[in-house]
């Protein structure tokens, strides 16, 4: 019996705005003023749609409970001091409690783990994974776990505040200096935040006085590593951290989640990761890990330590970004795969996610029309996943001053807010342009998980015997009879192009010389070829169009 490979596609979404529907927002709102989505905005119909884009995997970002301005002491959750949380709603990266849901999200806040439980519940239903964040390099600076199972002690009990690293700590401390960031720790609220001993902050700031540029809402976890010493590593015995962050990833385990997307993994020892990943697959074999790691010289390190799958920004992602705004030739796209060939099927390729602008934003490409032939490139070149960002099929500029995050191209994780695309698809409101995007998005995306070609066939890149082409990206995928020729046109004016088919990719792929009849899966148009080693095909292409030619070589 042979089993299908499939094409993973991931939807990264923010549950705080997906379902918000308030158009009448504020900057700085309130959630009384702006409105917050809900667990339960993901309806049967809602993730019908969401699945109907070929999506087999939701990111809800933002599920485990974190630091927030909002009054919650109603129901039992202590309030956070304002001045330590950036945006009225906050980060959803300083988490304030490990085995609690952001109230934000619940209809009922009394019954949110119970909303959290049923919407994992629906999203299988629909025929899709369910991923959710772990954050395990720093939580909020006033973290404390009120819902943690009892026998469970919480972070930081324990802790021998008087050194500044000990292997069984879970904080790293500066003792003896009361924490002073470079600003007022009193706004906001009448009494100033006092942290004595101050406690480092995540982005390995290990001093008290953390900067406006710092994440100086949160603090560093210690997994055994001591900076004070240059890195050095204290593994055994096995430190604390450990046990008590892979308690947790057992925790949301047990509620059904089927992946685990590892904020700033590479922050973490890869020796906890392989510790805790190990674990956690003993009692539940299917769970996945996603990380997010810059370095490219880490990546197979981290693989081998337990990751199924890693970012690739600062390889496929920051040239697909390179090229779409033409501050680099397509042969880049060439270099960017063959830099991770070994691993190609461990990298997640993207456009965007919460961290990065908007493809339509001024501040990247200015028109969500220009990303798409990076969209063709990431989805269909490889068998790898791809991942899609809320509101990308529908062109969402991010162009709006929410509050905290200003106006930088990017869709806020820090303010109550409403994405303007997806209120209105919601009320089938979207402008002519905004439905082709979408249009495409569907075809492209579903194309990816329908043909055999591109979910488990052979790649071939054609670029390295044309290297005539400077804004045009072709290559060819192949499984069993199929083929499929695809061009993508990165550049603004309509071209007429001429590629040539070394004779090489026939013998890879098995192709024999013939006259063949395409159809362009995208336009439904008809066209013959003349299939030649070393010959010349002609296609035409509209200004960053792209052409997805069909081939069935039986016929």
């Amino acid at each position: 019996m042979t089993f299908r490979m499939e094409k993973t596609i991931i939807y990264q979404v923010l549950p705080r705005l997906f379902g918000n529907r308030n158009t009448s927002r504020i900057a700085n709102g309130t959630i009384a003023e702006n409105g917050c989505g809900k667990m339960n905005d993901f309806t049967d119909a809602a993730l019908k749609k969401i699945a109907k884009l070929g999506v087999t995997h939701v990111w809800y970002t933002g599920i485990i409970r974190h630091a927030t301005q909002t009054d919650y002491i109603g129901y039992g959750i202590p309030r956070n001091h304002p001045a330590i949380v950036k945006g009225k709603a906050g980060s959803p990266y300083a988490i304030t409690d490990y085995y609690d849901v952001d109230p934000d999200l619940a209809t009922n806040v009394d019954h949110r783990m119970a909303e959290f439980e049923h919407l994992v519940e629906r999203t299988h239903q629909a025929g899709m994974k369910v991923i959710i964040d772990f954050v395990p390099n720093h939580v909020a600076r006033q973290y404390h776990s009120q819902c943690k199972p009892r026998n469970v002690k919480d972070l930081g009990v324990g802790d021998d505040a008087s050194k500044g690293f000990d292997p069984q700590n879970n904080f790293y401390y500066c003792p003896g200096q009361r924490f002073a960031p470079h600003f007022d720790l009193s706004q906001g609220d009448g009494k100033p935040y006092i942290e004595e001993p101050a406690k480092a902050t995540g982005n390995d700031h290990f001093d008290p006085y953390p900067g406006h540029d710092d994440w100086y809402e949160t603090v560093k976890l210690n997994y055994g590593v001591d900076y004070y010493a240059g890195r050095v590593g204290h593994f055994d015995p096995i430190p604390s951290t450990w046990k008590k962050m892979t308690d947790i990833l057992l925790f949301w385990a047990k509620k059904g989640v089927d992946a685990f997307r590892c904020d700033m993994a590479e922050m973490v020892p890869a020796e906890f990761w392989a510790y805790a990943t190990a674990i956690v697959r003993k009692k539940f074999k299917h769970i996945q890990f996603i990380g997010e790691v810059y370095n490219p010289h880490e990546y197979r390190h981290y693989i081998a330590s337990g990751f199924d799958l890693l970012y690739d920004k600062v390889g496929m992602y920051d040239t697909l970004r390179a090229v779409t705004c033409h501050q680099a030739p397509t042969s880049a796209i060439t270099h960017a795969w063959q830099s991770t060939d070994d691993i190609r099927d461990k990298m997640l390729y993207f456009l965007e996610n919460h961290d990065e602008q908007r493809i339509g934003s001024d501040f990247f490409a200015g028109s969500p029309l220009k990303g798409i032939p990076a969209l063709a490139s990431a989805v269909l070149m490889q068998q790898n996943p791809f991942m899609l960002y809320f509101g990308e099929e529908y062109g969402e500029r991010g162009m709006d001053s929410e509050g905290f995050s200003g106006r930088d191209g990017r869709t806020t994780i820090f303010d109550y807010w409403a994405v303007d695309t997806v209120c209105r698809a919601a009320k089938h409101q979207l402008t002519p342009e905004e439905k082709w995007v979408y249009a495409i998005h569907d075809k492209i995306l579903n194309i990816a998980r329908q043909e055999k070609c591109v979910s488990e066939g052979f790649f071939f890149d054609l670029m390295y015997a044309n290297t005539h082409l400077q804004r045009q990206y072709v290559f060819l995928r192949k499984a069993g009879d199929d083929l499929l020729m695809v061009a993508a046109n990165y550049d603004d004016q309509p071209v007429s192009i001429d590629f040539c088919i070394p004779a090489y990719a026939f013998d890879f792929l098995h192709i024999d010389e013939e006259d063949v009849k395409a159809v362009d899966l995208l336009s439904k148009k008809r066209q013959a070829f003349a299939l030649r080693k070393d010959g010349r095909v002609n296609v035409q292409m509209e200004s960053r169009g792209v052409n997805i030619w069909k081939i069935n070589l039986k016929r």
